[in-house]
């Protein structure tokens, strides 16, 4: 790193734009704070926060940032922090912002993963957890028709969405592929001039006056940080790779690549590189692999998971760090369970975390430079409509696994449907799913209230 890039990445106590590191890191803890209901109620806070209230950054700024952390793997919430957070101030900023924006979330999953694993059978947490499944299944369905009002808004989107869905659904095509076809016909799609890839990317982020990017304190110009430079983008992601990749080498030398640490580590180190679209979109596949191939979990456990993640804050993707967590709790080795399952959850948030630090770090110097391109927003475009269909299949795969007690298989070819036996629909679950689709629909009542409702119904019927 050359002298000016060692200047420039120097956090200074008052820097150009008034707003000090000590002040800056009391936001970012409140933004981790708040950080509830998903990605969308998690930018719409830090929208709220750093652009309304704050006035760190303008409108345009924070879209363009938005916007790439989509087209990124990765929670593209925690990642809009370390971008914001880097541009405010520098690395340490950024570092900051997204490990603060983590560790509530973690901390939460950790200490209700203890209270699953050891009252898990009790009648009233077993009643808990069946009333958050069925309203984890509404709220799928709802992030169906969210994120599709939003990205569905011509033919061409609609027809990426339903090719997504089939694909995934009935053949089984990796999710990874999906996504990288849908960002390359959407690309090529902007290039070529058609309008039916110039759709407005990222997430609704308020309504009424708009601030001008010249208008915050940052201001318009790029900062002299954020100017890409070869020796510091090559400085930090090799100090970032090392940290990610290091770890999961040494425990597959060590433990050997058949141990659960070692697989935890390399599945999911291959997750944080192919999980665009955030948590929902990669769900369906992860529960896949943990249940079936791994043995991990069972169907049931992956929405048990997933409701911890939206009644805590933080990113939903921190449902990962339950899937390691009962993976090394049910295969400890020669350690005690909870000491195996605590170093999973634990190993499980490093590798999905250090690399969106990665993503960021080597990427978004190079991006500020390209606010406005076209082409990015045409791919950004495509692949947001490819994950509407992915997540449909979440929401089928939610439902059979949750409103039935047995699935069948049906194979032919590359054809590949799992169909529920209707004979064993579980009539309570069904009834508490429609009471939360209902309440999110039709009354429009917040996740966490529903969330709440549908857990004490289930600990009640579970009672009674």
């Amino acid at each position: 790193m050359d002298d000016t890039a060692a200047q420039a990445d120097q956090v200074s106590p008052q820097p150009a734009h008034g707003v000090s590191f000590g002040e800056a890191l009391k936001v970012w803890a409140r933004v981790a704070a708040l950080s509830f209901g998903g990605p969308a109620g998690q930018i719409a806070v830090m929208h709220r926060i750093v652009v309304d209230e704050k006035r760190w950054i303008g409108e345009g700024r924070f879209l363009h940032a938005l916007n790439y952390c989509m087209l990124l793997p990765g929670p593209e919430a925690q990642q809009l922090a370390v971008y914001i957070g880097w541009l405010m101030h520098k690395t340490l900023g950024g570092l900051v912002a997204g490990l603060l924006f983590v560790l509530p979330g973690f901390l939460s999953i950790l200490a209700l993963s203890y209270v699953y694993v050891i009252f898990g059978d009790a009648s009233v947490v077993e009643g808990l957890f069946f009333g958050l499944k069925a309203a984890v299944l509404a709220i799928v369905v709802q992030a169906v028709f969210r994120i599709g009002s939003r990205a569905l808004t011509n033919p061409a989107m609609l027809a990426i969405a339903a090719v997504a869905f089939l694909a995934i659904f009935a053949f089984k095509v990796p999710f990874p592929l999906i996504v990288l076809l849908a960002g390359l016909i959407g690309y090529l799609g902007s290039k070529s001039g058609s309008r039916l890839f110039r759709t407005a990317a990222g997430h609704a982020a308020g309504k009424g006056a708009i601030l001008q990017d010249r208008d915050s304190l940052l201001g318009e110009a790029m900062p002299a940080h954020a100017r890409p430079g070869l020796g510091w983008s090559l400085k930090i992601s090799s100090t970032l790779l090392c940290l990610w990749l290091l770890p999961v080498a040494v425990i597959w030398f060590v433990a050997g690549g058949n141990s659960v640490f070692a697989q935890i580590g390399i599945f999911f180190s291959k997750m944080a590189v192919v999980t665009f679209g955030g948590a929902y979109a990669v769900l369906a596949y992860v529960a896949q692999e943990a249940v079936q191939h791994y043995g991990w979990l069972k169907p049931g456990e992956m929405l048990d998971g997933l409701g911890m993640a939206e009644t805590t804050p933080g990113p939903l993707i921190m449902v990962l760090q339950f899937v390691g967590f009962l993976g090394a709790y049910r295969d400890p080795g020669s350690l005690s369970p909870m000491t195996a399952a605590t170093l999973a959850a634990i190993l499980t948030t490093w590798v999905t975390f250090v690399p969106c630090f990665l993503w960021i770090f080597l990427g978004a110097p190079f991006i500020e430079r390209l606010r406005g391109n076209a082409a990015l927003s045409g791919a950004l475009s495509a692949i947001t409509a490819a994950v509407v269909g992915v997540i449909l299949n979440l929401a089928v795969w939610f439902a059979v696994h949750t409103l039935f007690a047995e699935v069948t298989v049906l194979a032919a070819g590359p054809l590949r449907l799992e169909l529920p036996v209707p004979a064993t629909i579980i009539l309570p679950s069904a009834l508490l799913a429609v009471a939360a689709a209902v309440a999110l629909f039709r009354f429009k009542i917040s996740v966490l209230p529903v969330l709440g409702l549908s857990a004490l119904a289930g600990m009640l019927w579970t009672l009674l």
